[in-house]
């Protein structure tokens, strides 16, 4: 399939958990004739939505990876990833957006714009992504869209403009009004495939005027043409599209579409829209960094015939070996081609080209720009450029958060420890935010990730795909170390055996510093420390801030300053000036009033209004501040900043406290100091376990 670019679109589809992405991408399968038959996500028929193929996301209802598809719609082809929606799997919403143009945000109609909604949109912002919002669930109970365009505006800052209005809402929806065509749509037959046109209903023509004069003033902001028409009343659907579209792709415009993918309604007018309003490949800028000049930014242009420039966004171990998702931006890449990969200068031979259909996969002969596609047993990791032999360029990689949460796992015999380091082998290769290393003092293997349930899904990975049974100790908070205050140092490092000794006298000072963790500066004057042995001190301060002497954890947010020293012809040498420095370290730190940081998480509670008073007063037990609350029909949001450690369980307490029916969803804020009494407490935990060991 070598599109022509101007029929590609390659869409993101991203929303808050339960708004309905993996729904509606089953509806648009099922619409360009993909898939022949509909499943629910939570279906009982035991089949499941096509784009959840893996076992635990039927059973749990929830997509955990992206899934990959393609479809075609009136003559245009469509490369499709359906993302997950909770905030543990952003890693997974990041690396998608990374590669595509375009992306719908869907929202619910009753919910709105929820915390993982404006979580998606600042990944959407970021990668400087078009977007169309989608809001779905109109035939709920308390369904209201307006409302929902108003947050759009207020929450996520978008300039949203409505191209529709619905006929009837939450058990009466029936269709909506196209704003631009001034038509109503009705979508009739089994599963919604037909559609028909009809006149405005009386009671809504009003309405759909008032509604479509707000749409031609927002994008006449966009085209003289259309203000001139506009004036002389004679504008058309031509130039309104055109307008609408050089607004959505210059960020400046968001246009509102709505329905009910599970009803389905209005699936279809949205598929239009992705392929009228969202860019095609040419219309995005893409960038590399050409290597062999001085990594200088060129420009990367969407022509097949220019040499080939390739993103390895996604990995995955399937069942024939590793599995490489990339997204081509320029050149073409063929079966049996010879490729490079610019991080470590190895070649690869291209052996299978892949294209994806969520866990299916079509053989292809060739692949040009603009494509998404997938590679068979090449060896590499998440975010590696491949290019063509004759240039040398890299690509920017995505943005990967830093873990918060770790586990120790023990395995329970031997088989279960040779399948858990296979697992944890495969998982990390594929999950940038997952990481994992043996704890050389209590020589357990510790997991870090971004949330219990990232980290309860691959425990649960590792049992079911690797048969590796393993113990769960208890959660760990990833601490952090800082100094809150100016000290001075000066140590001297002497050791004399037999033969020449080691000496290295290190003087300077150390002082808190912000949003950088670590500083080192350069003082020397005179030569009191020789110039070759400068390295060696930043050396051994480095050395020193992987473990701090309050909780063993990492210490940040560090300058030191070296400004005097002394060096002995014979006996000074790299290893005597780390040694030095790291005394030196130590010395300084516990002079300069050294404070334990936890993480602090931004939680998010959204349920009824009734249960209001227990939330607060439950996020308020676990040392939470509250930084707002919303109040919509009956619908509460209460948003606290609370850390992490008194986060363990709270799912399970939330559910008591409201009946199950309020959700949490919480993702890393800043990391902040910790009370005293907190504090005193993790250091004599941290002492217990340094004397046990």
């Amino acid at each position: 399939m070598k599109a022509n670019l101007d029929m590609l679109r390659n869409i993101g589809i991203s929303a808050h958990i339960d708004s309905g992405k993996t729904t509606l991408t089953e509806r648009i399968l099922f619409y360009t004739q993909r898939i022949h038959a509909i499943h629910e996500v939570r279906g009982k028929d035991g089949v499941g939505a096509k784009m959840d193929s893996m076992e635990l996301e039927k059973e749990r209802g929830i997509t955990i990876q992206s899934a990959a598809t393609y479809c075609k719609w009136k003559g245009h082809a469509i490369n499709i990833i359906d993302t997950p929606g909770h905030v543990d799997f952003t890693i997974e919403v990041e690396r998608a957006l990374r590669v595509l143009d375009g992306a719908v945000l869907i929202l619910c109609s009753v919910g709105g714009v929820q915390s993982q909604s404006i979580t998606v949109n600042r990944q959407m912002t970021r990668y400087k992504v078009p977007r169309i919002v989608f809001i779905n669930k109109c035939d709920r109970t308390g369904a209201n869209p307006y409302r929902v365009a108003k947050q759009v505006r207020d929450k996520l800052d978008l300039n949203a403009v409505l191209l529709q209005i619905p006929i009837g809402l939450e058990g009466d929806l029936k269709g909506v009004v196209d704003l631009v065509t001034m038509k109503a749509l009705y979508f009739e037959g089994a599963n919604g495939e037909t559609i028909r046109e009809a006149d405005i209903p009386a009671e809504l023509q009003e309405e759909a005027e008032a509604k479509r004069e707000e749409l031609l003033d927002a994008a006449s902001m966009f085209s003289e043409e259309l203000m001139e028409a506009i004036l002389e009343g004679t504008p058309t659907e031509e130039m309104i599209r055109k307008a609408i579209r050089a607004g959505t792709l210059s960020l400046e415009l968001v246009p509102v579409f709505m329905g009910s993918a599970y009803k389905n309604k209005g699936v279809q007018p949205m598929l239009d829209s992705v392929i009228n309003y969202l860019p095609t490949p040419k219309d995005i800028k893409n960038t590399a960094l050409d290597l062999k000049n001085d990594e200088q930014e060129i420009s990367l242009t969407p022509d097949p015939d220019a040499p080939l420039t390739s993103l390895a966004f996604k990995l995955e171990d399937g069942r024939y070996g590793q599995l490489t998702y990339i997204r081509i931006y320029q050149g073409t890449l063929k079966k049996g081609d010879t490729i490079i990969n610019s991080r470590d200068g190895k070649k690869v031979k291209v052996g299978r080209l892949v294209r994806m259909h969520s866990d299916e996969m079509e053989e292809i002969e060739e692949a040009a720009a603009g494509d998404i596609v997938a590679l068979f047993g090449i060896d590499c990791a998440s975010g590696d450029t491949f290019t063509s032999p004759d240039i040398s360029v890299s690509m920017s990689s995505m943005h990967v958060p830093e873990p918060v949460i770790s586990l120790a796992i023990l395995p329970i015999d031997n088989k279960a420890q040779v399948n858990m380091s296979k697992a944890l082998n495969r998982f990390t290769k594929e999950d940038p935010t997952f990481r994992t290393y043996v704890d050389h003092e209590t020589n357990e293997t510790i997991i870090s990730g971004m949330g219990e349930l990232h980290l309860e899904v691959y425990i649960e990975r590792m049992k079911r795909e690797y048969q590796a049974e393993v113990q769960v100790g208890q959660p760990q908070v990833a601490y952090r170390e800082t100094i809150t205050q100016r000290a001075e140092f000066n140590y001297t490092h002497k050791k004399q055996t037999g033969g020449s000794g080691q000496f290295g006298r290190v003087g300077g000072y150390m002082e808190p510093i912000d949003e950088v963790e670590y500083e080192f500066v350069d003082q020397i004057v005179g030569g009191a420390i020789p110039r070759e042995f400068i390295s060696s001190c930043d050396k051994g301060f480095q050395k020193t801030l992987g473990k701090g002497a309050l909780a063993g954890a990492p210490i940040t947010g560090v300058r030191v300053a070296i400004n005097d020293g002394a060096s002995h012809a014979v006996d000074s040498s790299d290893v005597a000036f780390q040694l030095a420095a790291i005394g030196a370290f130590k010395e300084g730190y516990q002079k300069a009033k050294p404070v334990i940081l936890e993480p602090i998480m931004k939680v998010a509670v959204e349920g009824p209004s009734e249960f209001q008073g227990g939330v607060m007063g439950s996020l308020n037990q676990r040392r939470g501040i509250i930084v707002g609350t919303v109040e919509e029909a009956n619908y509460t949001s209460v948003e606290a900043e609370v850390p992490l450690s008194e986060m363990f369980g709270y799912s399970t307490v939330l559910r008591s406290l409201t009946q199950g029916k309020a959700e949490f969803t919480m993702e890393f804020a800043s990391y902040k100091q910790v009370p005293k009494s907190v504090s005193e407490e993790i250091i004599k935990k941290f002492q217990e376990e340094k004397q046990k060991s």
